[in-house]
């Protein structure tokens, strides 16, 4: 391997599947995962878990803390403050109930996984400290579905921030997957006061690394990424500190980026629109037997 672009052994036999129409995709389901930021001496540096090499997906792969919408993530008794869920409506492409769905899915799983709450008692204000048993009670009752994050945010009397994403980009798993996702990626600043923690049950290992050295990492195949991990790393390699990546926020294009596979040649071609570096060969014969 080149690099360390991760993809299923699986993919091979669909792709073929696919291109001969044999495939059915499945519908993909709704998801949101956070670029968690923190400046320092040397630059900004990203929040990353390692998923457990046990996972059936992905595993060994670093990722950004995230996850699917729960059904009750478009409960409209849940506190909110910052753009309103009209606005959020048309920036992420989908109606206002899908909106707060997408962003309350990035907040909670942004708190589930990594312990960090984008949540405040007022508009203006953020928790501190969320570190302490019944900061752990609550997190865990949520990672168990036991408690709606609508729930949660009313027993703390908080309100979700949502000035505190800016929606970054949007990429869907591609049609041969048999897991997919609509996922959207947001970026955020670590609130003051507040730490990271590897909370997640899929993670073996998390870091603070700067985009750069991430980037490199891949590059020289050390650290496995799939490509929409990547590429938002590459993407964040301009700005100089957490706050210039949250001011681009709104100017970036959130049109779904949508893997596309053909057969050409003898060969099957796997390519992400505007993102040449993912193209991949794979001959036919191979195909047959597995990546």
């Amino acid at each position: 391997m080149a690099d360390g672009q991760w993809y299923p052994p699986d993919w091979p036999d669909r792709i073929r599947a696919h291109a001969e129409g044999t495939l059915v995709p499945v519908t993909p389901k709704r998801a949101a995962t956070v670029l968690l930021l923190k400046d320092t001496p040397g630059g900004p540096v990203v929040h990353m878990l390692r998923r457990r090499a046990s996972m059936a997906f992905a595993g060994g792969a670093y990722a950004y803390p995230g996850g699917g919408v729960d059904p009750r993530d478009d409960d409209r008794r849940i506190g909110w403050a910052g753009p309103t869920r009209a606005w959020w409506a048309k920036r992420l492409g989908v109606d206002e109930a899908g909106a707060q769905a997408i962003v309350c899915a990035a907040v909670r799983e942004t708190y589930e996984e990594a312990g960090v709450l984008l949540a405040g008692p007022a508009a203006d204000a953020v928790v501190g400290d969320t570190t302490g048993d019944d900061w752990e009670a609550d997190r865990a009752a949520l990672v168990a579905r036991d408690l709606s994050f609508a729930q949660f945010l009313d027993r703390r009397g908080l309100v979700l921030r949502s000035d505190l994403l800016g929606a970054w980009t949007r990429w869907i798993t591609p049609e041969f997957e048999s897991r997919r996702y609509d996922t959207w990626f947001f970026v955020a600043a670590l609130p003051p006061g507040q730490r990271t923690r590897n909370a997640s049950t899929e993670a073996d290992r998390t870091v603070w690394i700067r985009p750069a050295e991430a980037a490199a990492g891949y590059d020289d195949g050390e650290l496995l990424m799939m490509p929409p991990t990547i590429a938002t790393l590459r993407q964040l390699l301009p700005y100089g500190t957490a706050a210039e990546t949250l001011a681009a926020a709104p100017a970036r294009d959130m049109t779904p980026v949508l893997a596309a596979a053909r057969l050409e040649d003898g060969e099957i071609v796997l390519s992400w629109p505007g993102h040449g570096e993912f193209t991949k060969r794979i001959p036919t014969d191979l195909a047959s037997g597995g990546a």
